[in-house]
């Protein structure tokens, strides 16, 4: 059955084997071997695209909340210490 397909990019060669991503028939020239898979060259490169950087905005976030809560737990230490020295005095 195989034999009778033709491939998608060149219709006057045969097929030798079926892409599983894209389920489309390819020649020799146009499939590859990869992780024990035979890949068309479209979902080879597909695969190979690298992940997108995550966004600049979490560790700004980050960084600028734990900058307040360094200065509340700083606000919040002077003020107790203050309330003890008033305690202490009066």
């Amino acid at each position: 059955m195989i034999a009778q397909l033709r491939c998608q990019q060149h219709p006057a060669r045969e097929a030798i084997a079926r892409c599983p991503n894209c389920r489309q028939s390819f020649c020799r020239e146009c499939i590859t071997e990869h992780d024990g898979r035979m890949l068309c060259l479209p979902c080879l490169a597909k695969q190979a695209v690298p992940p997108a950087p995550p966004s600049a905005l979490w560790p700004k976030l980050g960084w600028s909340l734990g900058a307040f809560a360094g200065l509340l737990l700083t606000w919040a230490f002077f003020l107790g210490l203050g309330e003890i020295f008033l305690r202490a005095s009066g």
